[in-house]
């Protein structure tokens, strides 16, 4: 691991997101806090968004690409409820995916991932004591990719954070929506109520406008939120940075073999 921030330098716009600074950390996570999302645009250097593109484009071919029917919770349905309750409802998601073994030893990506003033920083926004990787050979670092009419539909997350990348904008959609604290998973309160009128497009939402280069970390584990259609020629590539809270944990074989089509 690299303990200072000199491989970042020629990543990270360091000017702007000075990561060891007590007040900036402070902020950031005043900002996460209260928001359920903070957004850093201008986090990587243009440099380092070039790179990064040209990487996922070159490699795109290498992507496997599903297509789901999925309720919101990522879960079996539950037989007691019917296929109109929140509980079962399907919502479609799309989109396609390399893994960490398929991004370049070289990347700019591996750096930052595994740069420990950005594992520091991560850790003291989320209040969290360290990071992880993933001990599976395919969860830490994936790009994700959305061609025109592929989406997220909406859906709760199950790790209490996500941190992405926005590696390359579509010309249209594509947009992050989401509704905060719609849930409380750890208490068991699900708040059907309040689910369906999201559902139902009743509910006003949230909107996270992420120029290519910004860095997005989301709490989606209480939080609903969906990505809407792509549309347009300009392929939107997301980069994810996956760790965990404890080390030696690996994604399930299930949720491999559906995301990625395969174990390792």
């Amino acid at each position: 691991m690299t303990d200072t921030t000199e491989t970042l330098y020629g990543i990270v716009d360091c000017k702007r997101n000075p990561l060891a600074d007590l007040g900036f950390r402070a902020q950031c996570k005043s900002e996460l806090d209260r928001d359920g999302a903070l957004t850093l645009e201008n986090f990587l250097v243009d440099g380092a968004i070039d790179t990064i593109r040209d990487e996922g484009l070159e490699h795109q071919h290498l992507a496997y690409f599903t297509s789901d029917s999925h309720n919101i919770y990522l879960k079996p349905d539950d037989p007691e409820l019917p296929p109109t309750h929140p509980r079962n409802r399907k919502v479609t998601s799309s989109k396609g995916c390399i893994t960490d073994d398929q991004i370049p030893q070289g990347s700019a990506l591996r750096a930052l991932y595994y740069a420990r003033a950005f594992q520091d920083f991560l850790c003291a926004i989320l209040d969290i004591t360290d990071v992880y990787e993933y001990a599976d050979p395919l969860s830490s670092i994936n790009l994700h990719y959305a061609d025109e009419g592929q989406e997220l539909g909406w859906h709760f997350d199950n790790s209490s954070f996500a941190i992405t990348l926005m590696i390359q904008r579509p010309e249209r959609g594509g947009t992050f929506e989401y509704v905060k604290d719609v849930r409380n998973a750890d208490n068991g309160e699900m708040n059907y109520q309040l689910t369906e009128q999201v559902l139902n497009g009743k509910t006003p939402t949230k909107t996270l406008a992420m120029d290519a280069g910004a860095l997005v970390l989301f709490r989606g584990r209480n939080s609903i939120h969906r990505v809407t259609p792509v549309a347009g020629g300009h392929t939107r590539i997301l980069a994810v940075l996956a760790y965990n809270t404890k080390p030696g944990v690996s994604l399930s074989e299930s949720a491999r073999r559906t995301f990625y089509g395969r174990l390792g």
